[in-house]
């Protein structure tokens, strides 16, 4: 049987220079995000989303305007758009360091009349320099990339179906820019005992009981392949003993709980 064009192969080690580019962008640009949307419960207002071209932040309130940032991997360009009309991008296939494209984004910024400065700091890349000093990561495989936003999309298309028939509080399908994993999550309504030591992040990620799913590229720290995951936190007495289906399955440690991964 030929490969479904819907869930295409992504083997970590293929493209782990480009995911490695790919991710800083998108700290850079969910920065951008976290900065101008109101706060929201779990974090939920510094997320991405999938988009008919790509990544996008979504509309973002700018003064009287909205303005969105966007990654088109159509054309590999990024795309500063404005509600008064004001556009501005550069290309991506050009393969721009990550010092480059912080200096690009500030400089569409600016054409675009939004003046939100651009982070420099890298979140939890181990000692990755900042970004406008990093020349280190300039790898950009547009194959590659293309691949990982048509897993997405399929992705998003299946947690917006399974979202469908749950009637509680559940988040939208989004991408988590700081570990780049893209998740949905479903609540009980209860609020979850404080986590010991947690620091101010986690601590309101996970003020409320809530089931976890998502899907990771994968990390040569922790999980070297790409995967679907699933955890509930708090974690109930005996969840890990509980049989995963299909035979693919297996429960792993994570910190304190458990990671049902499905290696894709």
């Amino acid at each position: 049987m030929p490969p479904d064009p819907a869930w295409p192969a992504l083997p970590y080690e293929a493209w782990e220079p480009t995911k490695q580019t790919l991710h800083r962008y998108c700290q850079m640009i969910g920065r951008l995000r976290m900065a101008l949307v109101p706060p929201r419960n779990h974090w939920w207002h510094v997320t991405l989303y999938v988009s008919a071209r790509g990544i996008t932040t979504g509309p973002m309130p700018y003064g009287g305007r909205t303005a969105e940032v966007e990654l088109d991997l159509v054309d590999h360009r990024l795309v500063v758009r404005a509600s008064d009309g004001a556009t501005a991008g550069f290309a991506l296939r050009d393969r721009p360091a990550c010092a480059d494209f912080h200096r690009s984004l500030g400089g569409a910024l600016a054409r675009a009349g939004v003046d939100v400065p651009v982070h420099e700091e890298p979140f939890d890349l181990g000692d990755s320099p900042p970004f406008p000093r990093d020349t280190i990561h300039d790898a950009y495989d547009a194959g590659a990339v293309e691949r990982w936003w048509a897993v997405l999309r399929a992705t998003d298309a299946v947690f917006d179906r399974f979202r469908s028939d749950f009637a509680g509080k559940a988040s939208p399908a989004h991408l988590f820019w700081h570990s780049l994993d893209f998740a949905h999550a479903r609540f009980s309504g209860r609020r979850a005992p404080v986590v010991e030591g947690a620091d101010r992040v986690t601590r309101e990620a996970y003020s409320h009981e809530v089931i976890a799913v998502g899907w990771w590229p994968g990390d040569a720290r922790t999980t070297p392949f790409p995967a679907f995951y699933s955890y509930t936190a708090p974690e109930p007495a005996g969840l890990r003993d509980q049989p995963l289906e299909p035979a693919q399955a297996a429960w792993q440690p994570a910190g304190e709980g458990s990671l049902a991964i499905l290696p894709f």
